[in-house]
């Protein structure tokens, strides 16, 4: 949500491309989250679906990087540093999958 607030001051030349991108893949990250829950009963569908939530995390990494020049030093960094987090839990998930219903196969 910080993510798409923060894009709703974007220029409108970049619609169509840094903030539907960046919209796009930070949502995806809780959208996969919650396709991998109802997949724990598969333990594989389970961790790739967390590896594409992961890929997804580290991809609106990226497009932080590009945003920077519309968003300030201190909001990137904030905004990233989440991002890390997000990740480190994620994998934790991906290497511990019976903590969430689901055990390696």
């Amino acid at each position: 949500m910080d993510i798409f607030n923060l894009t709703r001051d974007f220029p409108k030349e970049e619609k169509y491309s840094l903030t539907d991108q960046i919209r796009r893949s930070s949502r995806s990250v809780c959208a996969n989250v919650a396709e991998a829950y109802r997949k724990r009963r598969y333990p594989s569908h389970f961790i790739s679906k967390l590896i594409d939530s992961d890929a997804e995390n580290a991809e609106t990494q990226s497009w932080l990087e590009f945003a920077y020049g519309y968003i300030t030093k201190n909001t990137k960094e904030e905004l990233n540093q989440k991002s890390l987090e997000v990740g480190k839990l994620l994998n934790y998930m991906i290497n511990n999958p019976a903590k969430f219903g689901a055990s390696k196969e």
